[in-house]
């Protein structure tokens, strides 16, 4: 889907966020059958013309898995997206959107380590998967997470003249990973979104 920026009513909304959690019922039947059918396919069918077919089935499995899983998430996310627009406003809405796909394709990928190995020897593998996205994801994450909580907090707004980090200007846009802020010579800083929470943030007279 095309990033979507004018306004759009509630009851237009309303209806894209159900259209999203259609399509990700529709792709969970549909990985459900499609599965099914490949496991029957060379299990009882192609299994007579080539004995070592079954050898690959958990290969295309796999492959089914994150296909499907990542049409899943990404359905999943732009429910969310459509939920929340009307309320909180596009730059929310889509880095609700991005935080629900980053750890969906990480919880994604964990599982289906875990599961392919089976057994406690999948739950570790599993576990030692998460943990690795989490830690290499980590930065990222925290920066959106950050990025979330100042969009729905709103301690400050595009245009307002602040002192965030220790840079004086005019904040210009709030994104999922930055805050873009503008200094009086014109010079354009980008401050991680995760460097402003826990932070001071001065906020000064409009002129």
């Amino acid at each position: 889907m095309a990033e979507v920026k004018q306004e759009v009513s509630v009851s237009e909304a309303t209806k894209k966020a159900s259209a999203s959690l259609a399509k990700a019922i529709l792709f969970i039947v549909l990985y459900v059958v499609v599965s099914a059918f490949v496991k029957y396919l060379m299990t009882e069918i192609l299994v007579d013309l080539y004995t070592e077919i079954t050898a690959y089935e958990v290969y295309v499995q796999i492959l089914l898995a994150f296909a499907f899983g990542y049409l899943i998430i990404n359905a999943f996310a732009w429910f969310l997206y459509w939920t929340s627009r009307p309320r909180y406003g596009n730059s929310t809405a889509v880095a609700i959107r991005n935080v629900v796909r980053i750890v969906g394709v990480g919880a994604l990928a964990a599982a289906i380590a875990g599961g392919v190995a089976g057994g406690a020897a999948g739950v570790a593998l599993g576990g030692f998967l998460g943990m690795v996205v989490g830690f290499a994801s980590q930065q990222v994450l925290g920066q959106a997470i950050a990025g979330l909580f100042l969009l729905i907090a709103r301690p400050f707004k595009i245009g307002d003249a602040v002192v965030i980090a220790g840079e004086d200007g005019v904040v210009e846009d709030v994104s999922t990973l930055f805050t873009v802020v503008r200094k009086a010579d014109g010079v354009v800083v980008l401050i991680p979104n995760n460097a402003i929470i826990g932070g001071k943030v001065y906020l000064k007279p409009k002129k």
